[in-house]
């Protein structure tokens, strides 16, 4: 049951890339991460442009691009090959969508206790130790 958020730029007004982007997101997580679209709860945010600085320029401003993507997901499910393979998907996926991005574009997966977070009021470990009795 991941849950991900991407804010983005793009020199491109009113593009609209909402749909594009959230399933791209979705997709990936199953792809490269094994996660289930049927619980994957996605929020896609326009940013405004001029609040986006990297290194005190906006990226707009040199026809560029900027994503920010994170993406929560149960410690311990898995391995560094499936997120760096997530992380390089998700950089090449956004840049087809949005164009040149700028360098600074980030991916963060974050890999949390089972027992910190879920969903409809019962933890991951919660709904996993109720699938496996005993």
């Amino acid at each position: 049951m991941p849950m991900i958020i991407i804010r983005y730029v793009t020199p491109k007004a009113g593009l609209e890339l909402r749909p594009q982007i959230a399933e791209l997101a979705a997709r990936l997580g199953a792809e490269k991460l094994g996660k289930d679209p049927d619980v994957t709860a996605v929020l896609v945010e326009p940013a405004d442009p001029q609040s986006w600085l990297i290194a005190g320029k906006r990226p707009t401003d040199a026809g560029l691009s900027a994503f920010w993507l994170e993406i929560t997901i149960t410690a311990g499910t898995n391995t560094k090959e499936d997120t760096t393979a997530f992380v390089k998907a998700a950089y090449e996926g956004m840049q087809a969508l949005l164009g040149p991005l700028h360098e600074e574009c980030y991916v963060h997966v974050h890999a949390t206790n089972g027992d910190a977070y879920g969903y409809g009021g019962r933890t991951q470990n919660g709904r996993w130790a109720a699938k496996h009795p005993g």
